[in-house]
């Protein structure tokens, strides 16, 4: 098995972390111990961490710290979010336990592959009252959506959730090579792969990164900051960051998916 190289973001300097086998990395204006990789320093993105949030940090390890020459796997994860065994998938996992199940290396039924992306979230089946009062302008154009599972899909999910119209706007201005493709993409699927974790090679790494902010600058002109209100909104660039993972890797890579746990903080 292969060791990953593994940075875990978070902005809180939580002590549970400190017992990780990971490269820590801090981004966000709180107090961090000299474990942390920081964000703030060099060529950096900080100032827009409010609305970047882990791809703050994404970004300065892409400018500052990614070595193409390198033959290894690297892998982001966040503070509440955690890579795990194949064999620790289902079981009871906490803040006193993680150590045993989180994923260190990578499993050698997954050495063919060369990328690893987590597995995916179901977006259907979300309450009707839940629906018409946040997707009331997509139930106005197509009501079968409020029964039809297939129809909630992730451009559905999205303008619920993150304002409407907003993906159509930022699919405008994605690369001519991916922009039908992921339209289609996000029209047609009900999941996608979330949080905007990874693990895969120097080389893909860098091409993803390459792909990935250049557009989110483009979605900056359009959209920028001063609008983006709320818990919904204000991370507006992760949000689309996070559906454009699913998309690339799948189109790019050979990908695998694989398990996750989500902590309770």
């Amino acid at each position: 098995m292969n060791k990953i190289d593994m940075y875990c973001v978070t902005d809180i300097d939580l002590p549970f972390l400190h017992k990780l086998p990971y490269n820590l990395a801090s981004v966000g204006k709180s107090n961090f111990s000299e474990n942390y990789l920081r964000s703030d320093v060099k060529n950096n993105i900080f100032y827009k961490e409010q609305y970047y949030s882990e791809l703050t940090f994404h970004y300065w390890f892409w400018k500052n710290l990614l070595n193409l020459s390198e033959n290894k796997w690297i892998g982001f994860c966040q503070k509440r979010r955690f890579w795990i065994k194949i064999n620790s998938e289902g079981k009871n996992i906490n803040l006193e336990n993680i150590n045993e199940h989180i994923l260190e290396n990578i499993p050698k039924s997954f050495e063919k592959y060369d990328s690893i992306i987590c597995k995916p979230i179901s977006l259907s089946g979300v309450k009707k009252t839940k629906m018409i009062k946040r997707g009331w302008k997509n139930l106005l154009l197509d009501p079968s959506i409020l029964i039809n599972e297939k129809k909630q899909t992730i451009q559905f999910h999205f303008d619920m959730h993150h304002g409407y119209g907003n993906l159509k706007k930022a699919l405008d201005l994605v690369d001519d090579r991916d922009r039908e493709d992921f339209k289609i993409y996000v029209k047609q699927k009900n999941f996608f792969n979330p949080h905007i974790m990874f693990i895969s090679n120097p080389e893909i790494t860098d091409k993803w990164f390459s792909t990935l902010f250049p557009w989110l600058l483009r979605c900056e002109e359009v959209f920028g900051f001063d609008n983006l209100q709320g818990y919904d909104q204000s991370r507006l660039y992760a949000y689309l960051a996070e559906r454009y993972l699913s998309f690339w890797f799948k189109k790019y890579t050979n990908f695998i998916e694989s398990p996750w746990v989500a902590l309770e903080i």
